[in-house]
């Protein structure tokens, strides 16, 4: 298993809010790139974001079947370092601008992981969420965890309704590479609670530290 769990704060608005979770320790934050999510920044709103960070946090593009042109801007301007996929975008979409990516999978029922994973094999990460594959974004439920693979356990990003109160218990079961919130640490859409990330990072350090002895 990893000895530690990474961790992304998806959907971040407020260079305060990025600021504080890199405080914090997170190892990336999430920039949504997306009109019709709540969440969805503008370049000067991920602008200030990226300013404000501090010390090795991973700055992810999020992008749902957009056009090229947008991508493309977004990574001309701001200083992206990882680019992750949220809809139907094909493989070779994914890896036409140079960059790594990680593609993000709706695990609803039929869904074969282990296809999915062999289309997308030069992906950085494949991030599981409880959407439907392509939909606009995650359902803020969780998936049933017991669906994934073992043999893919430890390499993915685990998404979809996560949360202080169950992120433990996630862990436990799945021991994934990294988990990945974004609505089970907010006050409000694209509004992070500070108290909820500081519990966040607790819980994760916690079972990190009983699964490690």
């Amino acid at each position: 298993m990893n000895s530690r769990t990474c961790v992304k704060i998806c959907g971040i608005t407020r260079p305060e809010d990025a600021a504080e979770a890199a405080r914090l320790g997170v190892d990336a934050i999430g920039l949504v790139f997306y009109e019709k999510s709540p969440r969805n920044v503008s370049l000067g709103q991920a602008r200030a974001a990226c300013e404000s960070l501090s010390g090795f946090v991973t700055v992810v593009s999020l992008f749902l079947n957009p056009e090229a042109a947008l991508v493309e801007k977004v990574l001309s301007e701001l200083p992206v370092d990882l680019i992750q996929f949220h809809g139907k975008e094909t493989a070779d979409f994914c890896r036409s601008f140079g960059r790594p990516y990680i593609k993000s999978l709706g695990m609803a029922e039929g869904v074969d992981l282990a296809s999915q994973a062999r289309h997308y094999s030069d992906a950085r990460g494949l991030l599981l969420d409880s959407h439907e594959t392509g939909a606009a974004g995650g359902t803020g439920k969780t998936f049933n965890w017991d669906a994934i693979p073992a043999e893919y356990r430890s390499s993915v990003i685990l998404a979809g309704g996560l949360k202080p109160a169950n992120v433990a218990q996630a862990i436990r079961t799945v021991r994934p590479y990294a988990v990945d919130l974004s609505s089970g640490v907010e006050a409000a859409p694209g509004i992070k609670d500070a108290a909820l990330m500081a519990q966040l990072m607790k819980e994760i350090k916690q079972v990190d530290c009983e699964l490690s002895e």
